[in-house]
């Protein structure tokens, strides 16, 4: 590698390109785009990490079909009174996973200095609609 003092130009470089064989070329290509992606991309504290777990942190997928099976014998008035407290258990688990949810927004959100609503925009989070 050159001296580190002395960079090469813009110009240098691309004439070394030119006359690089193509596998190497590409190889140099990957490289610098993986340079560019390290350089431009966020880079997350330990703290903004931890939080976007706890917001991406849902039902497992097992509860989540048991939940919308007994929402449906629920909506078709066919549910047990035992399925009727299993629902009720659900739905009590989701409803404590969306309030540490919004509160680990919450805290995203000043640990960033923005709004809770900028927050979830810069997310893509979206409240669902209730009727």
């Amino acid at each position: 590698m050159e001296n580190m003092q002395t960079s090469p130009s813009v110009k240098a470089i691309l004439t070394t390109m030119r006359e690089m064989p193509i596998a190497e070329l590409e190889q140099l290509v990957d490289q610098v785009i993986a340079i560019r992606a390290e350089r431009v991309a966020p880079h997350l504290t330990a703290d903004e990490s931890a939080l976007l777990a706890r917001i991406n942190h849902g039902l497992p997928t097992e509860d989540r079909d048991r939940m919308r099976t007994l929402i449906g014998k629920r909506d078709e008035e066919t549910i047990t009174t035992e399925e009727w407290r299993e629902l009720a258990a659900l739905t009590d688990r989701l409803e404590l996973l969306h309030a540490d949810r919004l509160a680990a927004l919450a805290e995203l959100a000043k640990l960033r200095g923005v709004t809770l609503d900028e927050v979830m925009s810069q997310l893509g989070i979206q409240f669902p609609d209730h009727d």
